[in-house]
């Protein structure tokens, strides 16, 4: 049960952002394509925009993370896991980036290319 010493330990419909990193992401065929390495929110809404999926690599190492965007993802408890409309060969193509390359969130274009990728409403 939720309290304060343990905000993350929830049974409902919330859960906190730390459950969320590791959670397995699958494609609608049951393949694990990855897992959630972080989430990414709007700073004045605070809805989550992306889920960064760890992909490819082995123990970390050659790991290429991916932005979904976060309405893309269902939640399916029989799985445990996420799971999205994607096939891997899908995912290969889409924009990603390494460890060393962190700094293209300050660019607003890159969410704009997200979008367009998953055919998404461009972002203003």
């Amino acid at each position: 049960m939720a309290n304060l010493n343990n905000p993350s330990d929830t049974g409902g419909q919330l859960i906190a952002a730390s459950k969320v990193n590791g959670t397995a992401v699958y494609s609608r065929a049951g393949e694990k394509l990855g897992s959630i390495y972080d989430v990414m929110l709007e700073k004045v809404s605070g809805e989550a925009s992306y889920a960064i999926m760890s992909f490819g690599g082995f123990l970390g190492i050659g790991d290429r993370y991916h932005p979904l965007p976060w309405h893309e993802l269902t939640y399916d408890p029989e799985m445990g896991g996420y799971v999205v409309d994607l096939d891997r060969s899908r995912l290969e193509g889409a924009p990603s980036y390494t460890a060393d390359e962190t700094t293209m969130w300050d660019d607003p274009e890159y969410g704009r290319r997200i979008d367009e990728y998953y055919d998404l409403p461009r972002r203003v």
